[in-house]
């Protein structure tokens, strides 16, 4: 997530590459932000030309690089030809660092799952259950200042772009095994039980709430956010406890 998706690798601050891009609301898959450095003003990369483009190195560049394109094209329009060719490398080495178009957006999402399995598990046990996932949520999706920017532009990507909100069935599905594996640890039931799924898409869907909020809302705080609709979803469980 954030989110259901996270602060990815490449919208924390060590890892970026280049500067962010200031976001925009997605209109047709499109994404505002600059256009492709060195692409004609209306131009597009010729696919399969890399001449005079310096050759893509890291996950995080290629992405950056297809931002840029989302940007100035829209995401259902650019081609993973164009995005190779703008990146200065072959299709065949595009599909070594992503293994579609839709995934570009989504960043390391498995290895953010595994950091936030670690997260939870790293809480005290004496926490209150929504508390803890309430706490690691919000450390999960924390994106420094400098990044806000490039993260609304993945999450307008992943929530906004009709092709790219169904692609996320299966990522979401991911997330919330995240959260249902550790709800079955603290109160013994298995993951795959009624309460640990139930509480699972409960959070996943203040989270996508709580994001949708902050697109619409470009001075909120997204941690912010978290922390209220997260404390309700608690408040809710309680009062059907009680």
């Amino acid at each position: 997530m954030v989110v259901p998706v996270p602060a990815t690798a490449a919208t924390r601050p060590a890892a970026a590459a280049g500067g962010p891009v200031s976001g925009g609301t997605v209109a047709s898959g499109a994404v505002a932000g600059s256009a492709v450095p060195g692409s004609a003003v209306a131009g597009r990369p010729p696919a399969g030309s890399s001449a005079g483009r310096r050759r893509v190195t890291s996950r995080a560049e290629l992405e950056q690089t297809a931002f840029a394109l989302f940007a100035a094209h829209g995401f259902d329009a650019t081609t993973v030809d164009e995005i190779a060719a703008a990146a200065g490398i072959g299709r065949r080495t595009f599909f070594r660092y992503f293994p579609s178009k839709n995934d570009i957006p989504w960043g390391a999402f498995e290895d953010e799952l595994d950091r936030m399995r670690v997260r939870l598990k790293a809480g005290p046990p004496e926490v209150p259950l929504m508390d803890a996932i309430r706490l690691a949520l919000i450390d999960f999706n924390r994106v420094s200042p400098a990044q806000v920017p490039l993260h609304r532009r993945r999450m307008e990507l992943i929530l906004r772009v009709p092709a790219l909100f169904a692609h996320s069935t299966l990522r979401f599905t991911a997330w919330r095994e995240v959260i249902a594996e550790f709800v079955a640890e603290r109160t013994g039931h298995r993951s795959e039980d009624l309460a640990p799924q139930a509480i699972a898409h409960a959070v996943l869907g203040v989270s996508v709430a709580a994001y949708e909020h902050w697109l619409d809302a470009p001075a909120a705080d997204l941690g912010a956010l978290l922390d209220d609709a997260m404390r309700q979803l608690g408040a809710a469980f309680g009062a059907a406890d009680g």
